[in-house]
């Protein structure tokens, strides 16, 4: 009976199944699917993932969900959302009508994922599952109620029988469906209820439809203004590929709805990304997803480059960017636990990859196929390609496959750097975890490897990061992966400099639309198909983050401002979050090999997210006041869920009610620390722009000395801190007396 005993019960209802347009109370596994049918088109749908659905909103935990559907040209929008966590309300409206309403069906079925039977009192559709029942009524009575085996059957009655039919009707089944028409009823409401007896169920639904008939307005974390949309894209696109994994018992976000690869997938990058995004707004559900990425840890030390319910790729993996994921989550939620649960698989797959992957002993690493497993693609060119995540990138079409070895002849760049990323963000869990041995080791071998990517992979001749053969001369083609030498540190003061003008340049990676995966001016760029020459949103993630390392601001804000700019050009009207996007005229489905709504497709308006307010391992937690207008969240940091606004240049930040910090310059605040002692942070403003700083009250009255670059400031009784004097760079720190002491 049970499906999902774990799940809060603020979740408990949500869009977990594989049909999207449904909702499903996961402990007990019950399924309230709104099923159509057009007869003009004499055919049903059950409203799978696919170009029948357009994803509105949809808060994480399901308190709102909102879509609408296109089956034969009839437009109708559907919502759905909770006060009550075991009380589900839901509505439609047929918005657009494409053939007389009378002949069109919207059909409300109750199931149980266990097949137990439904019954029909006449008023509400009723399971019990043990001691629990859920009941399923309408604000009218339907037209008729129908009885079948399963959903499938349901709509092939539709299908068979067409509008006009009785046969199938009943009152007991494992699915009962109410069934609707947009002739007498365009506009409709419906709740479901969850209680531990039949009368308090239907009581619950029955004071749910009796409540207001407008949506009720629900607060979600959002942004406007700058960057405007870019938090509730991610918000979105995470909760709606938020599912159920019924073969592995787990909740997870999947790498996408629509992408059909068997019952589950897991691509180990692509879980730590959506860890991490989900990580914005709900703590565990990041967690969920950690957990599912790590869990393909194999024997061998590495973690499979994929596993779906039809295979597992063993044999290979993906690049190490686990530790570096792992670690902004902690640096966003500062939870120890979530570092010791990932630590010794993250650690040992760092020398997993030194030992299985560097056939020479050169101390730089190739992708390959080991020799373990029944996986597809083992033991070739390809799947050796598939390590690096960019399978058909022309930067490896000069590589040859040593099956002795099984590894690419090709040192890759990207996939170094990503390496020496790893052993940098593994020594700052170790530290935090105090293994302080474990922390020298990993400082050793990023530095090491950051030397040996200077040493080996720079081409002088054309003043960029590439890959090349393991004993001989760079490749022609070069991508974005030739940037990542920014991200892990590896790039001197001058080859960082030298790089920002291959970025710059229109002919080479520069343009209104970036940043393809191979310069403009290679030949595959043309080809235009996957990692030939198209835009992903990841790359343009790690691009940016290396720009802020090296303190190249403008040129990330430009990035962030693009790929904002990038992604709205399909997402405002056309809700797509793509897989990847043309270089050329920035569209998503130019060409049938993109997936439309894919999780990793957030990765660009996380760029405005994190150009407004960030927390990463160069800057600390770092605000950004442009002096533009912008309100941003609610969303996580070390303190808890916080909202930063901008209002007429003065930025502020609130903890629920209460004013944490405002501050009127332009510029940056970084290295934020927020306890129960200390209100601390570095300043970075010009000359005339570094404003005012004025502590939220609460902290206000609790000053006990205040330090501008450990240099002591004058008490006044006036909270407001003039920071007119401040050089950029300097840290100012306010101590404070423990709460309640004042």
């Amino acid at each position: 009976m049970i499906v999902e005993s774990t799940v809060p019960p603020a979740r408990a209802w949500n869009t977990w199944s594989d049909r999207p347009a449904a909702m499903t109370f996961l402990p007990l596994g019950v399924h309230v699917t709104p099923l159509l049918y057009s007869t003009s088109q004499r055919r049903a749908t059950l409203l799978p993932p696919g170009k029948d659905l357009l994803f509105g909103r949809h808060d994480t935990d399901g308190r709102l969900v909102e879509f609408k559907t296109r089956h034969g040209g009839t437009k109708i929008a559907f919502r759905y959302e909770k006060d009550d966590p075991y009380c589900l309300l839901g509505a439609w409206d047929g918005q657009v009508l494409a053939e007389w309403g009378l002949r069109y069906w919207l059909t409300l079925c109750l199931s149980a994922e266990c097949g137990d039977t439904v019954t029909y009192n006449g008023e509400t559709a009723i399971i019990r599952l043990g001691y629990r029942y859920v009941a399923l009524m309408g604000d009218m009575a339907p037209v008729q109620v129908t009885a079948h085996e399963t959903l499938e059957a349901a709509a092939k009655d539709f299908d068979d029988n067409g509008y006009f039919h009785t046969s199938s009707r009943g009152t007991s089944a494992p699915v009962i469906a109410l069934r609707f028409n947009l002739e007498m009823m365009r506009k409709g409401r419906f709740a479901a209820a969850v209680a531990d007896s039949e009368e308090l169920a239907v009581a619950k639904a029955r004071t749910a439809l009796k409540g207001v008939s407008e949506p009720n307005p629900l607060t979600l974390p959002a942004q406007t203004g700058r960057h405007a949309g870019a938090l509730d894209a991610v918000r979105d696109v995470m909760a709606w590929n938020t599912m159920y994994d019924g073969i592995n018992r787990r909740p997870y976000t999947s790498v996408s709805r629509i992408w059909n690869l068997g019952k589950f997938a897991v691509w180990y990058n692509d879980q730590t990304y959506a860890a991490l995004m989900t990580g914005l707004l709900d703590g565990q559900v990041a967690r969920e997803n950690m957990a599912v990425a790590t869990a393909s840890a194999t024997p061998q030390g590495n973690f499979a480059c994929i596993a779906t319910s039809n295979d597992s790729w063993v044999d290979r993996t993906q690049a190490p960017n686990g530790a570096f994921m792992t670690w902004m989550i902690y640096l966003r939620h500062r939870d120890r636990s979530f570092l010791e649960c990932h630590y010794e698989a993250l650690s040992r797959n760092q020398f997993w990859w030194r030992r299985e992957r560097d056939p020479d002993g050169m101390g730089l690493v190739s992708c390959g196929t080991s020799d373990v497993g029944e996986a597809l693609y083992k033991g070739t060119h390809f799947g050796a390609r598939n390590e690096t995540g960019m399978d058909n990138s022309p930067t490896h079409d000069e590589a040859t496959y040593d099956p002795q070895t099984r590894t690419l002849s090709l040192l890759d760049v990207g996939l170094n750097c990503s390496l020496a990323l790893d052993a940098e963000c593994l020594a700052h869990m170790a530290r935090a975890l105090g293994r302080i041995e474990d922390a020298q080791t990993f400082d050793a071998l990023a530095e090491e490897t950051r030397s040996k990517i200077r040493e080996h992979l720079w081409d002088s001749a054309r003043g960029i990061f590439a890959n090349r053969q393991r004993h001989g001369g760079f490749v022609r083609s070069v991508g974005p992966t030739s940037f990542f030498p920014l991200i892990c540190g590896a790039a001197t003061p001058e080859q960082a400099h030298s790089l920002i003008g291959h970025l710059s340049d229109p002919e080479r990676f520069g343009g209104p639309y970036m940043i393809p995966n191979v310069s403009r001016d290679d030949p595959a760029f043309a080809d235009n198909v996957y990692w030939r020459g198209r835009i992903w949103p990841n790359v343009n993630y790690f691009v940016w983050h290396g720009l802020r390392r090296y303190g190249f601001l403008a040129e990330a804000s430009m990035l962030a401002e693009r790929s904002m700019a990038l992604f709205n050009q399909s997402w405002t009207e056309r809700r797509i979050a793509a897989e990847n996007y043309s270089s050329t005229t920035g569209e998503a489905d130019d060409q049938p090999d993109t997936d439309l709504f894919l999780s990793w497709g957030a990765m660009l308006p996380m760029l405005g997210v994190a150009d407004v307010m960030d927390i990463n391992p160069w800057a600390g937690w770092e605000l950004h006041n442009t002096g533009a207008d912008v309100t941003l969240g609610p969303i996580h940091t070390p303190i808890g869920q916080v909202v930063l606004s901008v209002a007429q240049g003065r930025m502020t930040l609130c903890r629920g009610q209460e004013d944490i910090l405002s501050w009127t310059g332009t510029g940056r605040l970084t290295e934020l620390t927020i306890s129960e002692g200390l209100l601390s942070c570095r300043i970075h403003a010009a000359d005339g722009q570094q404003g005012v700083l004025t502590p939220g009250p609460a902290y206000a009255a609790r000053i006990v000395e205040s330090r501008l670059d450990g240099k002591s400031l004058p008490v006044t009784q006036n909270p407001d801190i003039d920071l007119s004097h401040a050089h950029s760079g300097q840290r100012l720190d306010l101590y404070l007396t423990p709460p309640g002491m004042v």
